[in-house]
């Protein structure tokens, strides 16, 4: 269960999307809820006057935020503008603070928006040991009142005791709002070249058979575990690129939320951000739970 819920902001209202997620979590889990700023200096060539300017304006940034959550919000509430290497601070403060989940949004806009997806989030979920539920701001203005539903969580799997990690943080998060799950995973083909053509190997059903009856199997034995302790989930096998078949199955089943690792199979080059789980987060219109095993 969570206690200490981080949500890392810019000052944007495109940042601010990660709010409805983390205060629904939090006034569910009874859990404290930790806004951070990370404060960026003017360049040295502009007078001390302007930090000073900034620094207020930060403040009154925060206390207006406040304001507004707490008008429609009951759950506790600590600001904090911090000062340092904005990755580097946000993972001291994530430890200090005892957080166990961070929410924040995959791009924001102001004076932290050209690092937010390429550098803060990403050396984030590198660096800590805890979740990151990353958000993906929308067009509409954010209504700070809306409660985001939760209903049904896909967990891509690979087969490996590592990509099994996010089944407990996938479960923590669910019960909260009573979900379901399905458990997915991804067949892929075997490509051979061949000078400028490309064949594909085994995509008939005789050859693809077997993998996917040992897929079932292993996604059947886990499903199973997870019924005992009354968790509702079903299972599917896909024969398809796993980023591909991630967030097309996401679309096409009405999921709410996609839970991965970002270790798998074969490591660093399989499913670490910049591989399958980046594409995930670019081309996922759901929030994605993401997490260092």
């Amino acid at each position: 269960m969570y206690r200490s819920i981080l949500v890392p902001l810019d000052g944007s209202a495109f940042g601010e999307y990660a709010l409805p997620f983390a205060l629904s979590l939090a006034r569910r889990a009874g859990a404290q809820l930790h806004l951070a700023h990370v404060h960026v200096a003017p360049a040295p060539i502009l007078a001390d006057a302007n930090d000073t300017e900034l620094r207020a304006s930060e403040r009154m940034y925060f206390e207006g935020l406040v304001q507004r959550v707490e008008a429609h919000w009951d759950v506790p509430i600590t600001t904090m503008l911090l000062d340092g290497p904005v990755a580097q601070t946000l993972h001291e403060y994530a430890t200090a603070s005892e957080a166990d989940l961070i929410v924040m949004t995959t791009h924001g806009r102001g004076a932290l928006s050209r690092f937010w997806l390429g550098s803060i989030a990403d050396t984030l979920i590198r660096q800590v040991s805890v979740p990151v539920l990353l958000i993906r701001p929308q067009e509409q203005p954010l209504d700070i009142e809306h409660e985001p539903v939760v209903k049904h969580i896909l967990i891509p799997l690979d087969g490996s005791a590592l990509a099994e990690h996010m089944l407990t943080h996938a479960t923590t998060l669910g019960k909260l709002a009573q979900a379901e799950y399905t458990l997915l995973q991804a067949i892929e083909p075997t490509f051979i070249e061949y000078g400028t053509e490309l064949y594909t190997v085994g995509l008939d059903d005789r050859a693809m058979e077997p993998l996917r009856a040992q897929a079932q199997g292993y996604l059947d034995r886990l499903a199973a575990r997870l019924r005992a302790d009354g968790v509702r989930v079903q299972t599917a096998t896909v024969i398809d690129l796993a980023a591909t078949a991630i967030l097309n199955y996401a679309q096409a089943h009405a999921v709410d939320l996609i839970a991965l690792e970002t270790h798998g199979r074969t490591g660093l080059a399989r499913w670490l951000v910049g591989g399958v789980a980046d594409k995930v987060i670019r081309g996922a219109t759901v929030p994605v739970l993401l997490h260092r095993p």
